[in-house]
């Protein structure tokens, strides 16, 4: 067996958006595999038949990864294939190209084009479509415009590309640049998408869109502003002709779907108990009576899969009704399970395996999941008479071919009984007796969890002689709202759990060399290691990646700063000024003595480029040792799904600031 090399992600499967077609005989999925020359991921459909257990490849273009059943046997799926789609394209022409494919064979065929750009469809009963359709208010509707006028505004918008005017926030969004003015609108179209007529204001931004069993309503979640987006949306319904408000009393809404054709489901927080981070509960609509009913009362739990991994590829579906219940996926300690929850707001556990549970679909009985078990990368799995079976075998050669490091778990306990639940790798070739270097990785969010799953960067740093430890501070997910709320107290409850884990892994691995630690995280990782290098000397060295530095500059200039900052730290920069102030890790770069490798991308909207600059810049002005290194086209995803060879850079980059501050051997 052999180590994990830096770039072995290029050898993993990824899968996503496992779907069952009508009846239950099928499913869908996607297939991801990295071309590390190509510096791209290549996408292909496959199809998974239940009654002979066997999957196969169903498209091979290399760009196929979202789709929709169309019936039991054909699949439908957007994508540019030929050079006049591709022509129109880059031309800026709004169109959107649907394929169709038979499911028993032969190529994918031209079936629909949309003469809008389309985000998301429904086929309705009556044979026409309901989407989600591009609109910018900054532009001119192209299909009112005549072939001359149309050719002046494609001009037009070529031209308008060296600028960008902003009038509102947010202006920009992670991973989908400048927003200004540009909405998702609801639109009707004809059975061959040809745009029969907006049903939403041109100011409505559509955030939802699912249709009842019979498909002649929809129910829509959406947001209507101008100037400043709010934090609470609106719930609709499209009942075959227009789209009628339904009053919730002023709740953001996560996810809305039909129970029965006159009952929703709805999972939504009023936020006053918790902020922006407080856990949904789950509600109750009536449609004939226009009663609004709260389901869950005592409800506390995560109502989404928050299991952190750098080895995954594309979503998939983490709700979904079936047979009058919902379905959901939620975080419970360190794993995702899969629960469901009846009108009564009777909960109900599905599975509850170690792992997570990524995407799951459901479809007469039959419920398959693609989930992360056992140190393992993605499968696709049935849950049959309550036990996992197993189908794909894509990347079952891990265990055959690598060392890898299997975690072990390791917990102290708060002084209110509460634990703090972490984790530690040993080197891949561990002997005992032997010290070795010690790496703590901390997690983004703060609102997510480490577990067991299998994390490609942990991996490689355990191959590479580090004992890698990782934990879930308070302020992580899987505990219920007490335990994740740091409002307001950020860099101080968080580092104390923190330090006392490294302190508990220190005494419990008589191998790790105290002398020789090492710190890295990411987004609010990002934020600790800052703030950790300004509170204590006691790490060689750190590698801060996608951070916050100061929460002013972060309320001001990203995409969820506005109502993030304030939210977290308790404070704005106009009220409380000193806490933002107090919370911010630039204010103790002036105590920095810990050399720190940054890493941002330049389209990081999240934690905006600025961020990293600014400590960058204090850390150099107080003759501390750094380096920073920005990627170009990337954002804050980049460790997780940047380009391959851009995330081979970024390994190395961490790789080789640690190793250059290892002690040398004689």
């Amino acid at each position: 067996m052999r180590k994990i090399t830096l770039d072995e992600f290029k050898n993993y499967t990824f899968l996503s958006g496992i779907d069952h077609a009508p009846g239950g005989k099928f499913a869908a999925f996607a297939v991801h595999k990295v071309d590390l020359e190509g510096n791209k991921y290549l996408s292909n459909l496959h199809l998974y038949d239940a009654e002979k257990n066997a999957v196969r490849k169903l498209t091979a273009f290399n760009k196929e990864s979202s789709f929709k059943w169309l019936n039991e046997e054909e699949i439908v799926f957007s994508t540019i294939r030929d050079d006049k789609d591709k022509e129109d394209s880059e031309s800026l022409k709004e169109f959107t190209q649907v394929y169709k494919i038979h499911i028993h064979g032969g190529e994918a065929d031209k079936f629909i084009r949309f003469n809008k750009r389309v985000s998301s469809y429904e086929f309705l009963k009556n044979g026409m479509i309901l989407a989600s359709v591009y609109f910018d208010n900054n532009a001119k509707d192209q299909l009112s415009l005549d072939e001359k006028e149309l050719s002046e505004e494609l001009k037009r918008l070529k031209e308008e590309k060296d600028y960008e005017v902003l009038e509102e926030i947010p202006y920009w969004s992670n991973g989908g640049g400048f927003t200004s003015r540009k909405r998702n609108r609801l639109a009707l179209f004809d059975s061959e998408g040809n745009f029969q007529k907006y049903l939403s204001s041109e100011f409505t931004d559509v955030e939802l869109i699912k249709l009842s069993r019979d498909k002649s309503h929809a129910v829509i979640l959406s947001s209507t502003f101008t100037d400043k987006m709010p934090l609470y949306n609106e719930l609709s319904i499209f009942d075959g002709a227009n789209v009628l408000p339904l009053e919730t009393k002023g709740l953001s809404l996560s996810y809305a779907d039909f129970l029965s054709d006159t009952t929703l489901i709805l999972t939504a927080t009023d936020m006053k108990y918790l902020g922006i981070n407080e856990n949904g509960k789950f509600y109750k609509y009536d449609l004939e009576k226009g009663e609004l009913t709260l389901l869950t009362k005592d409800l506390d739990m995560s109502l989404y899969s928050s299991v952190g991994s750098d080895a995954r590829y594309g979503g998939g579906k983490q709700r979904g009704v079936y047979n009058g219940e919902l379905y959901f996926t939620t975080t419970k300690g360190t794993d995702s399970h899969l629960m469901k929850v009846n009108g009564e707001g009777e909960l109900t556990e599905v599975l509850a395996e170690e792992g997570s549970v990524d995407s799951f679909s459901i479809e007469e009985g039959h419920l398959l999941y693609i989930g992360m078990k056992n140190t393992s990368l993605q499968a696709l799995y049935a849950l049959e008479d309550g036990t996992s079976r197993q189908i794909t075998t894509f990347n079952d050669w891990i265990h055959e071919e690598l060392k890898l490091s299997i975690p072990e778990t390791l917990s102290y306990p708060l002084e209110d009984g509460r634990t703090i639940d972490g984790f530690v790798l040993k080197p891949a070739d561990y002997e005992k007796g032997k010290k070795y270097p010690v790496l703590l990785e901390i997690h983004g969010g703060p609102k997510t969890v480490y577990g067991s799953v299998f994390y490609h960067e942990l991996q490689y740093f355990a191959s590479e002689g580090y004992f890698v430890i990782f934990c879930n501070p308070r302020g992580s997910d899987g505990k219920g709202n007490d335990f994740s709320d740091i409002r307001g107290l950020y860099g101080a409850i968080d580092y104390e759990d923190l330090m006392n884990f490294t302190d508990l892994a220190l005494e419990t691995y008589e191998d790790m060399d105290s002398s020789n630690l090492f710190v890295t995280g990411g987004s609010y990782g990002g934020f600790m290691t800052n703030w950790i290098i300004g509170h204590t000397h006691r790490f060689k060295a750190a590698a801060s990646q996608r951070s916050i530095s100061n929460w002013i500059s972060m309320f001001n200039t990203t995409d969820i700063g506005y109502y993030f900052a304030d939210d977290q730290t308790a404070s704005s920069p106009w009220e409380n000024h000193e806490k933002m102030w107090d919370q911010s890790p630039l204010k103790y770069a002036d105590q920095v003595k810990t050399p720190t490798l940054f890493i941002h991308s330049e389209e990081d909207y999240r934690c905006w480029l600025t961020e990293g600059l600014q400590m960058f810049t204090a850390l150099k002005y107080h003759g501390v040792e750094s380096r920073l290194c920005m990627f170009r086209g990337e954002n804050h995803e980049l460790s997780r799904s940047g380009k391959p060879k851009h995330r081979v850079r970024r390994l190395t980059e961490i790789d080789e600031w640690f190793k250059k501050f290892q002690p040398k051997e004689s």
